[in-house]
């Protein structure tokens, strides 16, 4: 008898159990709705977007790189990444000490070379005035033979046949003496040309190291904002991100060291892939975020399209993908060169659809299926999705505008 009381008791403490438990279940159903995410349907415009990444570059850009001086350059003087310049403004000042001693030295050359172009126009100068006087004497005395030529009936015949070789005599000499004032014209032109052909290049050089000196200050061209480019050299074979030019790195002739910008004018350089290329055209418009500046959502359009695939090796295996180059129809001041952004290319839209978010579409038993609050409880509802978007999706049929669907996959709670 006492162990049938046992059991009976035990059996009362099950059935009371059970009891509580089935009292007790909707009200737990309804909290549970009640903490649930939900999301009302509504009816709008859909609109099916192609996410990009690409970065921001000017439209225009001056690029400012070491000048030709011979050998490796040190820097000085530098403007501040960021700065904000006006035309003329310096930027980057090299050192100018080497340059400076040899236009000193250039100085010196032309002088000396000033110096030996008068020295040889005094020489020759002094040369053929004497060759001159040479002559004048030759052709004094060869008009006095010629007199006494003249009178050579009136003398005995000896006589007369010395002053005929006086004569000849005379007029041989002139003649070589005018060979001789043509010969030292001719020397002394050229003596002066090769002086003077050597003050030229002395000159020149000094001209070229003026120049030289001039280039080792870099100004502005244009107003703007200055952007220190990357210094490779001091960065190192292993190193990823090189830091950016600094007072007292050397520099090699050509080495891009600086840009300036025209910020009025921005686009955006991305790449599409072939697979989406064809549904990408000339002027769709385009909504662009860039990294620096969340708060804003700025309008652009496609503003050309590469006519070749290029290969990105930047993934494996690699893909071939399409160069793209969006245009900003607003520009926000903050912009600079380099900035990461995100471009949605609007790839189709259609009006006056049911729409949902993508998260809250779900698969299953191989039906698309969303779970629709009924009143106190949850139902997996099979929809028809017109178009798929990365954000939301467009309903055709399943669903009503102002009813109100979970965010949560409630199929492993055991929701059919």
């Amino acid at each position: 008898m006492k162990a049938r009381a046992t059991r009976l008791s035990v059996v009362a403490a099950l059935v009371a159990a059970s009891a509580v438990a089935v009292l007790a279940a909707p009200f737990w159903s309804r909290g549970r709705l009640r903490s649930m995410s939900t999301v009302p349907v509504e009816k709008g415009t859909f609109v099916d977007y192609l996410q990009v990444r690409g970065e921001i570059r000017p439209v225009r850009s001056t690029l400012m790189t070491a000048p030709a001086a011979g050998s490796d350059m040190q820097i000085i003087e530098l403007a501040a990444n960021g700065a904000t310049v006006a035309a003329g403004d310096v930027v980057v000042q090299f050192d100018t000490t080497v340059q400076q001693r040899q236009i000193e030295q250039r100085r010196s050359e032309l002088k000396q070379a000033d110096a030996e172009v008068k020295k040889i126009e005094t020489e020759s100068q002094r040369r053929r005035q004497a060759a001159d006087a040479e002559l004048t004497q030759a052709r004094s005395a060869l008009e006095r033979a010629r007199l006494d030529v003249s009178g050579a009936e009136l003398v005995p015949r000896v006589e007369a046949e010395k002053r005929a070789l006086l004569l000849a005599n005379a007029t041989l000499h002139v003649k070589a003496l005018e060979a001789k004032v043509e010969g030292e014209r001719m020397a002394a032109a050229a003596d002066v040309a090769i002086a003077v052909q050597k003050r030229n290049k002395a000159a020149a050089d000094l001209a070229d190291a003026e120049q030289t000196l001039d280039s080792l200050t870099l100004r502005a061209p244009i107003a703007g904002t200055i952007s220190l480019l990357p210094n490779f050299r001091n960065g190192g074979p292993m190193v990823t991100s090189p830091p950016e030019f600094r007072r007292g790195d050397r520099v090699f002739f050509g080495a891009p060291i600086a840009e300036l910008p025209d910020l009025s004018t921005i686009q955006l350089s991305c790449r599409v892939d072939e697979a989406d290329r064809a549904r990408v055209q000339v002027g769709t418009p385009v909504l662009v975020r860039v990294d620096a500046v969340p708060d804003r959502e700025l309008p652009a359009r496609i503003d050309s399209i590469g006519l070749m695939a290029r290969p990105d090796f930047s993934s494996f295996p690699p893909q071939r993908n399409f160069d793209v180059v969006i245009a900003l129809d607003k520009i926000d001041p903050r912009l600079r060169g380099g900035m990461n952004a995100t471009a949605r290319i609007e790839m189709n839209r259609i009006p006056d659809v049911l729409l949902v978010p993508a998260s809250a579409v779900f698969q299953q038993g191989g039906s698309t299926v969303v779970y629709a609050l009924e009143g106190g409880a949850v139902n997996a509802r099979p929809v028809t999705v017109l178009r798929r978007g990365r954000d939301q999706h467009a309903i055709q049929s399943g669903l009503r505008e102002g009813e109100r669907i979970s965010l949560r996959d409630l199929g492993a709670a055991g929701v059919k």
